[in-house]
């Protein structure tokens, strides 16, 4: 095989090649399987490999394709490929295979790009880490002893290592955008409606949850959305008016000077971390001199009703998922089935009343509503993307004597008892302390992107978030392309992973 320098290459660069007949497929597919062998031992990115599948769907590229020939990793969870794994990260899980390929899956399919495997996410792709227990942690190719993120940790640190340059993601509270800012790449989460969600269901997280890539350019995520967005039959929602093309947005930039408004404060007043306050600060000192208009102004929302709306969403979602789960146990589910967390977090879903439920939604709504006139006066709403910079390896564990608590909760049926005592709150704070930002875009319905415009003293990447009115990533594609030419854009070729030398 010809060797050649792979990971230097983005996904449309990669395809490319092929297209012009300088590399094939195939020799493409084995420089991805080499990079994969080597590095990701280190870092526990992938937990299924495909790799014979991804040899047989190398020889069928015609070269025609956008992404010809590209390999590409999917997400353990709403991006089932027919007959492989789909776990969730569920040890309860571990014997389901996918009855067929979900939509996204189809779509990507057809772009030309060569499924190399499966990613790590933590259980049901709940937290902001990806550390679940049955597949161990993922950790980060910038350092090792801190998290890539999650939920979509396991794509973004193998993009991040070099080892494909696209991977699928989905973001359901930030689970895209929080992985892309602590692994220095590119993440944006479409408008509720923009991508396909079935077969398998009309939404995911009632709207909340939406799929789409992590990657190291700008243009690979735009190219991929203008190929894999529009209706299907049977999805929950329509995606929002767009009859133009994401790559082109790219490629030209802001058509005007945007009015930007920014915010440092977190909007459930909890500690924002100095080097994600300088991010944001540094990014707004950036897009003045770009001659963009930058105001400092809160979003006109209630972020403790926000969190509040976000929590009822977590609670009934777990819930339901530990209640499906008695079709693959062939008996109700208990305790050890599943992480502690979960389990507590299942246990608070059955004691939250319809009232409760629909009162959130409606608290979705309201603040949809605030935010598009919001947006009637800025084109764009900019905070931190997450309020703290990655964290250790196992720092966010549950301690052995909470573990022990729930375990007691449980058996004495008193999680009524413990949710009116005030434990919601404190679970809210603690949970979401850490990335505050994020869910408020989750559900608005409205997109938003991580930009990788600044590194810690550590050296470690942290983004910047940027939200637009419903539809408008095209506004979003603009300043990024823009963003990504200047000098504050971290290049995740510099991180010690990605540098590493793989023979083809």
């Amino acid at each position: 095989m010809t060797r050649f320098p792979y990971q230097n290459y983005d996904a449309a660069g990669l395809a490319e090649l092929v297209q012009k007949k300088e590399v094939t497929a195939a020799e493409i597919v084995e420089s991805a399987i080499a990079r994969l062998e080597r590095l990701n031992p280190k870092i526990n990115a992938v937990i299924h490999k495909m790799y014979e599948k991804a040899r047989l769907a190398a020889e069928k590229i015609t070269g025609k394709e956008p992404f010809a020939g590209v390999p590409m990793l999917v997400k353990d969870i709403s991006q089932e490929i027919k007959g492989e794994p789909i776990t969730c990260g569920a040890k309860s899980l571990r014997d389901c295979l996918a009855e067929e390929d979900a939509t996204f899956v189809k779509r990507a399919r057809a772009t030309g790009v060569v499924f190399l495997g499966i990613t790590n996410v933590p259980e049901f792709a709940l937290m902001g880490t990806t550390e679940p227990k049955y597949y161990g942690p993922t950790r980060n190719p910038w350092n090792k002893d801190y998290t890539p993120g999650g939920s979509s940790g396991g794509s973004a640190a193998a993009v991040a290592a070099g080892i494909v340059p696209i991977a699928g993601a989905n973001d359901g509270g930030g689970s895209i955008r929080i992985p892309a800012a602590y692994c220095g790449l590119f993440g944006l989460k479409p408008s509720r409606g923009r991508m396909p969600a079935g077969p398998f269901s009309g939404r995911h997280w009632q709207g909340a949850s939406v799929d789409h890539v992590l990657t190291r350019s700008v243009r690979d995520s735009a190219l991929m959305l203008d190929l894999i967005k529009g209706y299907e039959a049977g999805a929950a929602f329509p995606p929002p008016p767009f009859d133009h093309n994401y790559l082109e947005c790219v490629s030209q930039g802001p058509i005007n000077k945007l009015k930007i408004a920014f915010c440092l404060r977190s909007p459930i007043g909890t500690e924002v971390h100095r080097e994600c306050r300088e991010a944001a600060i540094k990014a707004a000192q950036l897009l003045e001199s770009l001659g963009h208009i930058v105001d400092e102004k809160e979003a006109p929302v209630d972020g403790n009703k926000i969190a509040q709306s976000y929590m009822t969403l977590y609670f009934g979602e777990v819930a339901a998922d530990i209640a499906s789960l008695e079709e693959v146990l062939g008996r109700k589910a208990r305790m050890n089935d599943v992480e502690p967390a979960t389990w507590m977090l299942g246990l608070l879903g059955k004691v939250t009343s319809s009232a409760e439920w629909v009162l959130s939604i409606r608290e979705w709504d309201t603040a949809a509503f605030e935010m598009e006139a919001f947006f009637e006066d800025y084109d764009l709403y900019m905070t931190p993307t997450t309020a703290d910079p990655p964290s250790r390896i196992g720092e966010q564990d549950m301690a052995p004597k909470e573990a022990t608590l729930i375990k007691l909760v449980s058996s004495l049926n008193l999680i009524k008892a413990v949710k009116k005592s005030g434990f919601v709150d404190n679970l809210i704070k603690r949970s979401l302390k850490r990335t505050p930002f994020t869910q408020l875009a989750n559900l608005t319905g409205q997109p938003a992107m991580s930009a990788p415009l600044h590194m810690t003293m550590e050296g470690l990447p942290v983004g910047v978030q940027f939200i637009a009115a419903k539809g408008r990533e095209d506004i979003l594609y603009r300043l990024a392309g823009q963003l990504e030419q200047s000098q504050h854009w971290i290049r995740v070729e510099e991180n010690p992973m990605f540098k590493a030398e793989i023979d083809g």
